[in-house]
């Protein structure tokens, strides 16, 4: 596994390594201070798995980089890591592909949660931030609903399962063989479903649900 650290805080550096290493100690771990030695690695690393990445960097606003590595790397997912942790921040982040946010005064142990959920396939959002959200589904609906009980079909539950890993409309359609107009068409068929109105909420809604979502291969 490789994986990218993208900070200007040396200690933030140094301590993300030492989670990391405790978590997969066969992980190649590299640093970035900025937004400028972060796209030079990737481009040279383009088989990484994942990106750390901190909102506020010297060089350049964090979301556009985000907005960036989504649009040129749709295969690398990446973290948010950020003093930010308002509700807007941690949507504008899903909406621009990130599979996770996790703030920079996150505890330790939770930290370690959260990355061993992201390994695992799963997306984070802290749960302060989803305590904020309003359930996309009243919680009658919550008890044992299936993907199908919601009419969702078993490849809408593949583009979801994808739109979970943070994968672009361009880069779903590509994994999954499709016209980038029909994945869209699906999440408009997802979002109706769940109830919601953008990724972010279908990612809580799956996780109030407590679905498990196929695990599919980015291409």
């Amino acid at each position: 596994m490789k994986i990218l650290v993208t900070d200007d805080h040396v200690l933030i550096r140094e301590a993300l390594r030492g989670v990391l290493a405790e978590l997969r100690s066969d992980a190649s771990v590299f640093e970035a201070s900025n937004s400028q030695q972060a796209m030079r690695i990737v481009g040279d690393h383009p088989d990484l798995d994942l990106i750390l990445l901190d909102l506020n960097l010297p060089d350049r606003d964090g979301f556009s980089v985000l907005a960036d590595l989504r649009q040129r790397y749709p295969a690398i997912s990446v973290v948010v890591l950020s003093a930010l942790q308002d509700k807007m921040s941690v949507t504008r982040a899903f909406d621009l592909g990130a599979i996770g946010f996790i703030p920079k005064t996150t505890q330790r142990e939770i930290m370690l949660s959260a990355l061993r959920l992201i390994f695992s396939g799963g997306s984070y959002i802290p749960a302060e931030i989803l305590a904020r959200e309003e359930p996309p589904l009243s919680p009658n609906d919550l008890t044992h609903v299936l993907p199908p009980d919601l009419g969702l079909t078993s490849r809408q539950i593949e583009v979801l399962a994808l739109m979970a890993q943070g994968q672009t409309n361009k880069a779903i359609s590509r994994t999954l063989n499709m016209a980038e107009p029909t994945v869209k068409n699906h999440i408009t068929a997802i979002f109706k479903a769940l109830k919601v109105s953008n990724r972010t909420e279908a990612v809580i809604a799956v996780g109030k649900l407590g679905w498990k979502l196929p695990r599919l291969v980015k291409l």
